[in-house]
């Protein structure tokens, strides 16, 4: 089964490079992440020509979470047990930024993959409310994955999105440049970390280790041409998953030309 996931920075706008993506890297599952629409405004129809079944979930223009299976697409669940709201007052809501589904298998049965889209919060700077929110967004991810596992060490769980942490200094252009900034700071690599410790390994970093691998390139400045990115977008895989996991890359040619997300679509390939 190749599963990918994408940040793909507005669903409506780039259906046509999504389209080309599954077809060209021949996708069976991908995740997707900042999709900047509800349901009811997407036109699914050329992904289901294609064969997949879509689940999306989306508030309003901003964040949004979707995935499109071609393998089956079953148990769908909007949001992660315990997550905390934003703004974190009594009318905030709870935003659409995750989205699990129990992908492949016998018609999306128990030996399937419970796959999550998720699109951790930004943190915007570390003296702003949204960065706690941040931490316990990830407390709340971690929680669950415990959750998971506990009730069966054998459970096919995969956890792929944008992190909005990178986790480790080679997965920035320059320390230096972000001093002082979120996506580095050592509580936000703590909560990723808490993460990865209750059980769910990196797929991707042991195949294609820093320094220089990135997922992510900032519009401004020419970060791109100049290669100054970030890894921020993973797939953390349970135990049962590692033993499947069979290669990996990250499609860096998806970020070039007119119209590209600033982030690049993460592929694996697994063996259920």
């Amino acid at each position: 089964m190749r599963i990918a996931t994408w940040n793909i920075n507005s669903l409506r706008a780039r259906m046509d490079r999504l389209l080309a993506l599954l077809e060209r890297q021949e996708i069976d599952v991908i995740a997707l992440q900042e999709i900047k629409a509800k349901p009811q405004q997407l036109d699914l129809s050329g992904l289901e020509a294609a064969g997949y079944e879509v689940a999306a979930h989306g508030l309003n223009q901003w964040n949004g979470v979707a995935i499109a299976s071609r393998v089956g697409l079953s148990d769908v669940r909007t949001e992660l047990p315990a997550v905390p709201t934003w703004p974190e007052h009594e009318d905030g809501v709870v935003e659409a930024r995750a989205l699990g589904a129990v992908v492949g298998g016998a018609e999306g049965g128990s030996d399937g993959l419970r796959l999550w889209s998720l699109y951790v919060p930004n943190g915007r700077e570390i003296d702003h409310p949204h960065y706690g929110y941040k931490l316990r967004w990830l407390e709340a991810l971690r929680a669950e994955g415990a959750r998971e596992l506990a009730a069966d060490a054998d459970a096919r769980v995969l956890l792929t999105g944008d992190f909005n942490v990178a986790p480790e200094d080679d997965d920035v252009w320059s320390m230096e440049f972000f001093e002082g900034r979120t996506h580095v700071t050592e509580p936000e690599r703590s909560a990723f970390r808490a993460v990865v410790d209750e059980g769910f390994a990196d797929l991707v970093r042991p195949d294609h280790p820093g320094p220089g691998v990135y997922t992510y390139w900032d519009y401004q400045q020419l970060r791109f041409p100049k290669k100054e990115g970030m890894r921020i977008d993973f797939a953390l895989g349970s135990p049962a998953v590692q033993s499947a996991y069979r290669a990996s890359f990250i499609d860096r040619e998806e970020r070039k030309g007119k119209g590209a997300s600033d982030h690049a679509p993460v592929v694996l390939d697994l063996e259920l």
